[in-house]
């Protein structure tokens, strides 16, 4: 294993808590292009250079630290959610810096480390490896809009100063991305590590429910158009039929509602509302994309509603490298016998975008409780070591 150091590890992981530090316990106020994250990639930059790594920044703010040849790509990314923990991302991006850092120290494999940018979404999931990779133009994340109403191509004039040339996915021969698991599967289990085997797909629509604002003392239950008792219904309906092809791990949700004209004393005229479903199995997604659209316009139909579907670009399941995998479970054994397990990723990540022009592959640590994105979020530090250990060791054997 690479002379890698905890403690050195876990200063730099606080460090980078401080930028946009919130909240009580360990919450985290960085998101993507904020004063608080451009600070925090100014600051990585510098633990890059002294590291023995050449810090490069690319149009968007994607932060690459560069060994002198060719070698596996690690990290994740930095930003937060609007109000998030600190580890999301974060653990992932410092992980890499220290076995980078324990290689230079070592002169061992050549490897670089990366914090892709805005992989939290604020103008859209994955959107600096998308755009790294090509799976997204610059040209059209640049018109993507945030809630305030502001632009990527405005957004990114924070880092304008820092841009420099584009980074090559070809000097690169893999990529591996730890992270926490975001769920509660190796928490329950009492495991360490989870060495990821796909990253699942997410469709995702938009619904609109419109019935007849009227008066809310007034209007006769049976004669109502009511869209909000249309989309509860929706919603009572479509858990017993998704229910029929669903596995444990298959998750669907509706986390976004509008309501018009939202008044305690109107008979809702109009409902807005997001549905989005996940799984590792694009045939299921396909299923329960068509009892979706069936049961919306079934109740539709029974209650007298109008009814829009509009929809948002997929993201397809993405497989992880079978050797890089096969690296991660050696690795995973000789660290921590007996306390890791295979998985699929039930979260999207910047891998899923990389996948697309490297080999890539992922290990997750545990999430307290199942928590994150939320200031609760936190893993045991153990638990993070034994993923930074696993991380080292994966490494040399995927060489």
């Amino acid at each position: 294993m690479l002379p890698i150091q905890s403690d050195r590890f876990l200063t730099d992981l606080h460090a980078l808590r401080r930028f946009g530090a919130a909240g009580v316990g360990k919450g985290v106020v960085r998101p993507a292009f904020s004063a608080a994250d451009v600070a925090a990639r100014e600051w990585l930059a510098g633990r890059m250079a002294a590291a023995g790594l050449a810090p490069r920044f690319d149009a968007v703010g994607n932060l690459f630290g560069l060994a002198g040849a060719r070698g596996l790509l690690l990290g994740s990314h930095s930003d937060s959610q609007p109000q998030g923990g600190w580890l999301d991302g974060a653990f992932g991006v410092i992980a890499a810096l220290e076995v980078a850092r324990a290689a230079q120290e070592a002169d061992g494999p050549a490897l670089s480390v990366v914090s892709f940018q805005d992989e939290e979404g604020r103008f859209g999931a994955t959107v600096g490896s998308g755009i790294w990779t090509g799976a997204v133009p610059l040209a059209e994340a640049d018109r993507a809009r945030d809630d305030g109403g502001i632009t990527l191509a405005e957004a990114r004039g924070a880092v304008a100063h820092l841009a420099g040339a584009p980074v090559e996915p070809g000097r690169f021969t893999g990529f591996i991305e730890p992270h926490i698991e975001q769920g509660p599967w190796l928490d329950r289990a009492g495991q360490s590590i989870g060495v990821v085997t796909a990253i699942v797909g997410l469709r995702e629509l938009e619904i609109t429910l419109t019935g007849q604002q009227n008066h809310a003392g007034t209007t006769a239950m049976e004669v109502r158009r009511d869209a909000v008792q249309g989309m509860v219904d929706f919603a009572a309906q479509l858990n017993e039929r998704l229910a029929e092809v669903a596995t444990r791990r298959t998750v669907w949700t509706m986390g976004r509602v509008e309501v018009s004209p939202n008044a305690g004393s109107i008979v809702p005229g109009r409902v807005v509302f997001s549905m989005q479903w996940r799984d590792a199995d694009a045939i299921r997604l396909d299923a329960m994309g068509a009892i979706i659209r069936e049961t919306a316009q079934q109740v539709a139909r029974a209650r007298g509603l109008g009814l829009e579907i509009g929809t948002q670009p997929d993201l397809v399941p993405v497989a992880m490298d079978e050797r890089l995998q096969e690296a991660l479970t050696g690795a995973a054994e000789a660290v921590a016998p007996g306390r890791w397990q295979s998985m699929p990723s039930g979260a999207v990540h910047d891998a899923g975008y990389v996948a697309r022009v490297l080999l890539s592959a992922m290990l997750f640590v545990p999430s307290v409780g199942g928590i994150s994105h939320d200031f609760a979020e936190d893993t045991k530090e153990a638990d993070l070591v034994i993923g930074l250990q696993v991380l080292a060791e994966a490494v040399v054997r995927a060489e």
